[in-house]
């Protein structure tokens, strides 16, 4: 498990103000304070094991790794997230930045395309705070469109490209860079940079927002009717595999990232509840890395079908999200809404045909 030194005194203030209208929980109502009032039991037992080991220290890294030193302090302030933001994290995917800590926290997780045909994930925490998240790398376009179904989300990144970030600045929701956070951020002595950076989400929000903040239009119940019996599921993005494999010891589904099970740095295997295969429009954008790769744009507005699993059956289903401020909306082929199991949701972001 990871060591981490919690922040002492006071947080300042967060920054930038909160965006009017929308369908948002807001502070004081009886839902958002019993949300978050579980929240807190949950968050008081979740530390999510197995972490990196702190190298803000200076320590020397065993053979074959890369030193780096903790980023830059900066003289601005840390921001505080206010009641009801949900956390999210940019979190690396390739194979030297497994196996990832903190995920098993997630309420939902986002597998996001990249250039190079390869993955990342976006993690959304709610109902439980991991004590490190990472390894934590930069944002995309996409990750923008996404992120307005949240009412001002914070979102824990390391960086962007550099047209991007003026973009991201004018976005409402809280960034948090090393270069704009003191003390969030460290490197650990677990992998080579750049995939050992980490983040401490308790220097970030004081408890977890709760069930409530999830404003991703997701519906939770019994299993519904119909469905196809289903073992397992493979999703292919140009550079990256994914197999889902039901197991009802786990209750969930298993993954294997690459040929590899996926597990996160206690050893634990990932596998949620319900896992949705969203498929979506994805195009180039404007934006592109320092090789000169165009960024993928992946377009989560709008409508098209998809495919749910959960309990060991598969659904066919339609999404839906009219526009970018709303969550998205499952349904089966007759309309009725298609709940997903309790639990946490993994949302593959395929590319249409």
């Amino acid at each position: 498990m990871a060591t981490v030194d919690e922040a002492t005194g006071p947080r300042p203030a967060g920054r930038g103000t909160r965006r009017p209208g929308g369908r948002r929980p807001r502070r004081g109502g009886p839902a958002a304070l019993l949300a978050a009032a579980l929240a807190t039991v949950l968050a008081a037992g979740c530390t999510s094991g197995g972490g990196p080991a702190d190298d803000s220290r200076g320590s020397t890294p065993p053979p074959g790794r890369t030193a780096t030193a903790d980023p830059t302090p900066s003289t601005a302030p840390s921001p505080t997230a206010a009641a009801g933001q949900v956390l999210a994290v940019k979190i690396d995917n390739v194979r030297a930045a497994r196996p990832q800590t903190g995920l098993d926290a997630a309420d939902v997780v986002y597998v996001e395309q990249v250039e190079g045909g390869l993955s990342r994930l976006m993690a959304v925490f709610a109902t439980k705070l991991p004590k490190t998240v990472g390894p934590v790398r930069s944002a995309r376009e996409s990750d923008l469109e996404l992120l307005r179904q949240f009412d001002r989300p914070v979102l824990a990144f390391s960086g962007a490209q550099g047209r991007l970030m003026p973009l991201i600045d004018r976005e409402p929701l809280e960034a948090v860079t090393p270069e704009n956070t003191d003390g969030v951020y460290f490197r650990g002595r677990d992998k080579a940079s750049p995939h050992n950076l980490y983040l401490r989400p308790g220097r970030l929000l004081d408890e977890a927002p709760g069930a409530a903040a999830l404003t991703t239009g997701f519906r939770h119940g019994p299993a519904p009717a119909g469905g196809n019996p289903a073992k397992e599921r493979t999703v292919r993005f140009p550079s990256a595999r994914f197999t889902f494999t039901w197991s009802a010891r786990a209750k969930g589904w298993e993954l294997t990232t690459d040929g590899t099970p996926t597990r996160v740095t206690d050893g634990r295997r990932l596998a949620p509840a319900t896992v949705v295969v969203q498929y979506v429009k994805i195009r180039r954008s404007v934006y592109h890395d320092s090789l000169g790769n165009r960024t993928p744009y992946t377009e989560t507005v709008g409508t098209g079908r998809a495919e749910v699993l959960r309990d060991g059956r598969s659904y066919p289903a339609r999404w839906r999200r009219p526009a970018a401020t709303d969550g998205t909306d499952f349904t089966a082929p007759d309309g009725r809404p298609l709940p997903f199991a309790p639990g946490q949701v993994w949302v593959v972001l395929a590319a249409a045909r």
